[in-house]
């Protein structure tokens, strides 16, 4: 893969990667964009191969950022093409997200990442089971919450996503549901979020020299076509195709922070 370059702590030669390699990066991108635009946590599985090809930790979470820049962007498009934008609806929700992940990634270092890990994957699984409930009617408004409450919400949310991003989506997904928003345009105000927290997150990556190009852009053919057919199934597919996604990702994830794997 080359070198990570001059950052003196990231100051290790990882190994190139081979033909086959880079394909199965781009097929692992397309499962988990197709995962990130109908609920959360496809990073899971592509952050894990890197790891698995070589990359150390760090390396592994700035190149696959790149990959989940190409994905919120395809989906956000097609979503909005599709009749169900999440532009407008997600602005008020910025603010509070981007200023609780610039915190977030600063304080990290200054908690206990297990003990938090832990709890969050229980609070997940408990969250799990009024977001299966049977949809509303179509009829129904969203309902607004306090300005205050909103902006506590997603300012947690912003926290965890600076703090450790893989999954954001799911907890989004939690609170949007939960203010009122049906899932297929919960997942259209998710991936303007995480599309704006990505391009804000990104540059600090490029700047600590954590993201290694090759494999950066394997993922990113990946993560463009599974972000665009992820989208165009959630809003095609609705509710019934969202639901078991959902499921399955909090799963997966809550094990994962619970130490189960």
């Amino acid at each position: 893969m080359g070198s990570s370059g001059g950052h003196p702590r990231l100051a290790v030669t990882v190994r190139r990667v081979t033909p086959l390699e880079l394909a199965l990066l781009a097929v692992a991108g397309l499962a988990a964009g197709v995962v990130n635009s109908l609920a959360g946590g496809g990073s899971l599985l592509t952050v894990s191969l890197l790891v698995v090809l070589g990359l150390p930790g760090l390396l592994a979470n700035g190149t696959n950022r790149v990959g989940v820049l190409a994905q919120t962007a395809i989906a956000a498009w097609r979503f909005d093409a599709e009749g169900v934008s999440g532009w407008r609806p997600a602005l008020p929700l910025l603010v509070p997200v981007v200023l609780g992940s610039v915190v977030g990634a600063w304080g990290i270092s200054q908690v206990s990442d297990t003990l938090f890990e832990r709890a969050f994957g229980l609070v997940m699984l408990l969250l799990l089971v009024p977001v299966l409930r049977p949809p509303r009617s179509r009829d129904a408004a969203p309902r607004p919450w306090p300005g205050w409450l909103t902006f506590l919400v997603f300012l947690g949310i912003g926290l965890y996503g600076g703090a450790f991003q893989a999954g954001v989506g799911l907890p989004l997904i939690f609170a949007l549901s939960y203010a009122g928003h049906d899932l297929v345009r919960a997942n259209a105000i998710k991936v303007v979020v995480i599309l704006a927290l990505t391009a804000i997150a990104l540059p600090v990556f490029l700047l600590q020299d954590q993201i290694v190009w090759i494999p950066a852009l394997a993922l990113s053919v990946g993560f463009l076509a599974g972000g665009e057919l992820g989208a165009r199934i959630a809003v095609r597919g609705g509710e019934r195709v969202i639901k078991p996604v959902l499921a399955v990702s909090v799963v997966a994830l809550a094990g994962r922070m619970l130490g189960l794997y």
